[in-house]
């Protein structure tokens, strides 16, 4: 159907979307500031009164429920991207610069990783991790992050690779740097827009991950902000202020990280779109 005659369909179209998309944010900030007895009685209502209780009782809490869940999200979430970025961006760079059919296969191989949806290779990773030591362990559910999320990290460079001169290289090589040098003094350097998407996009799977700290990490091992929210809901009585103000605390960190970033997030994803 053509909108030629009828101006006004993308703009309603786009206002229901844009609902659909705000109302579980509204939700969300509203009762953060509401008493808990407002949250179950009146959830779309806007607080009255505005209340910090919700956030100060969470903060407060004897077991550090929201500083402990916090400092564990940003340990996986940080180191986890910091060795994604590096091994795919050295591997998209070597995959980008070959023609070999082996770096082909590779390729292949890295592209049908990212098929598989993680829930489905979460058993069999959980045998490995306990055969080495590492299950219930921070490291070893950085470990997971980074052998699952290799892949994209990897398609995200080597597209963008490709609209980065090879005459660049050449050139550094013929002034003697080695291949170190010219990867981490003039290619990395450019790959800041790539860098930026693949630092986006898996910092925000990560910290939105729950199944699988909630596996490997386990009930007793500490606790991320998904599976802090998860604690918060009890057999017997659910704190909703604690629910929402924990969801709202653990989407700072996460959406200050965006908003950092987000002027080369575009351009990073189209890099590489028309070229190679």
């Amino acid at each position: 159907m053509r909108t030629g005659n009828l101006p006004w369909l993308r703009p309603l179209a786009g206002l229901a979307v844009g609902a659909f998309f705000f109302v579980p944010l509204y939700l969300g900030i509203i009762n953060t500031f509401k008493e808990p007895d407002q949250i179950r009685t009146r959830p779309l209502a806007l607080p009255q009164p505005f209340t910090l209780r919700n956030i100060t009782t969470l903060l407060s809490r004897p077991d550090n429920l929201y500083w402990a869940s916090v400092t564990n999200s940003i340990l996986v979430t940080g180191l986890s991207i910091i060795v994604l970025t590096i091994l795919s961006a050295t591997l998209g760079h070597y995959l980008a610069r070959t023609s070999s059919l082996w770096g082909r296969l590779l390729m292949l191989l890295l592209l049908c990783g990212l098929m598989i949806p993680p829930q489905v290779i979460l058993a069999p990773v959980t045998y490995v991790l306990r055969a080495v030591g590492l299950m219930s362990t921070l490291p070893g559910l950085v470990l997971f992050n980074v052998g699952y999320y290799v892949p994209f990290g990897v398609f995200v460079f080597t597209g963008f690779m490709r609209s980065v001169p090879v005459d660049l290289e050449e050139a550094a090589a013929i002034d003697g740097a080695t291949r170190g040098q010219i990867f981490w003094r003039i290619v990395f350097p450019l790959l800041r827009p790539a860098t930026a998407s693949v630092l986006i996009f898996l910092g925000v799977w990560i910290w939105n991950d729950f199944i699988d700290p909630l596996i490997i990490l386990g009930p007793s091992q500490g606790t991320t902000i998904t599976t802090g929210i998860f604690r918060s809901v009890g057999v017997w009585r659910t704190d909703y202020g604690t629910i929402f103000s924990l969801m709202f605390m653990g989407t700072i960190p996460v959406l200050a990280f965006y908003l950092f970033l987000q002027k080369h997030f575009v351009k990073g994803l189209t890099g590489g779109a028309t070229k190679g």
